[in-house]
């Protein structure tokens, strides 16, 4: 029985790699045939059942693309046929039929294509006065037929569901690659615009540090190695995400608003008169929207190292019962622009960068020109539930 069953699947295998055209001719060929043998086998051969089996049996060949059709001209013509006794007890292009139709047809077309071949059946077993038993023996083929093919129709159906959701799954994959890119693009030029930033104004003023006062000269070098270092350890944790980790250890966290007076720190510690305030009680806030807080303050800092000529910049967050407003206003040359200037409309990958964090957090951002058009400022309001 194994063996028997190996060969079966080995012989629907092989099918199922031929062309739909072939099969469907060979079981038209074999329904027309089948019709033609049994009426030659039980001396009724006139010279007309050719002619009927082939219209019983022709109309396979469209049944996979009009199955409800196909089923009506092949009840039709299996009707005649068994009304004038020449057809044997298996009526096989009508069997053929039923199953393609409850394979194929939409619920309301198969219902009345049943209820058409319950009635075929009968009018079959009526008019040549046959035994009421094959009846039954009949209708158990028929059923068999629809159960098949509503058994194929199922599985299609759920391989098309299978398929579906893989393409959703793969969409979704690629969706969530190409947003931890883009988190990772903002990440490292964040981190990197920011430290270089406060590099390069460290090195340029260091020369001259140095021939008037040691002192600061030294200090600056220090702060350059500081930034430089933290620079290098944020960026380790930020490309962590791209390296297979094989310890199951944790990585470190982003930088979050304990991180700030350190970051406001440095900026000071560049030249500019950097201060931090805070106005109402603070509160744990969630890691994302800490992160998010400390980026925008850092790309603010960053823009007014590199752009603003200021001499002073303020960081000032504000709770309220369910935000966290950041203010980063300094008093240099404002939004007017020039080459790498962020402007006032949003432009530059800084501030664009920056509406994109706030926007995934659920606020907003507002960027302009500060109190009376002096200086620049960048207000975000960030929800903290």
């Amino acid at each position: 029985m194994a063996r028997l069953n190996e060969y079966g699947e080995r012989l629907a295998a092989w099918a199922r790699g031929l062309p739909p055209v072939a099969v469907d001719a060979t079981i038209a060929a074999a329904c027309a045939l089948y019709v033609i043998f049994n009426a030659g086998v039980a001396d009724k051969l006139a010279w007309w059942v050719p002619l009927a089996a082939s219209v019983n049996a022709l109309p396979l060949l469209w049944r996979r693309q009009y199955p409800f059709a196909v089923a009506a001209i092949t009840g039709l013509s299996t009707t005649v046929l068994a009304s004038a006794d020449v057809l044997s007890d298996v009526p096989a292009a009508q069997l053929v039929a039923t199953y393609t139709f409850a394979a194929l047809s939409p619920p309301l077309k198969r219902l009345i294509a049943v209820v058409a071949t319950a009635v075929g059946i009968t009018v079959s077993i009526v008019i040549p006065h046959d035994e009421a038993l094959n009846l039954g023996m009949i209708g158990i083929m028929f059923a068999v037929a629809y159960a098949l093919g509503t058994a194929a129709r199922a599985r299609r159906d759920r391989i098309a569901m299978l398929e579906e959701r893989a393409l959703r799954l793969t969409q979704e994959h690629e969706t969530a690659a190409t947003r931890e890119r883009e988190r990772i693009a903002r990440e490292v030029h964040d981190i990197l615009a920011h430290s270089m930033g406060l590099v390069v104004v460290q090195a340029e003023a260091g020369p001259i540090a140095v021939r008037h006062d040691p002192d600061r000269a030294e200090q600056m070098f220090d702060t350059i190695s500081d930034t430089a270092r933290d620079a290098l350890a944020q960026l380790r944790r930020v490309l962590g995400v791209l390296r297979a980790t094989d310890d199951g250890g944790e990585r470190a966290p982003q930088p979050g608003l304990d991180a700030l007076p350190g970051l406001v720190q440095r900026v000071g510690d560049a030249g500019l008169t950097a201060t931090l305030s805070e106005d109402g009680a603070p509160r744990p806030v969630p890691a994302d929207v800490a992160t998010t807080a400390y980026r925008i303050v850092q790309e603010s800092l960053t823009n007014t190292v590199k752009h603003a000529a200021a001499g002073r910049v303020d960081v000032r967050l504000t709770w309220a019962d369910d935000l966290l407003r950041i203010e980063v206003a300094d008093d240099g040359g404002g939004p007017a622009s020039g080459p790498g200037r962020p402007s006032s409309n949003g432009g530059g990958h800084g501030l664009i960068g920056m509406r994109e964090r706030v926007a995934a957090a659920g606020g907003t951002l507002d960027t302009g020109p500060g109190p009376g058009g002096v200086g620049f400022r960048v207000t975000a309001s960030l929800r903290l539930y």
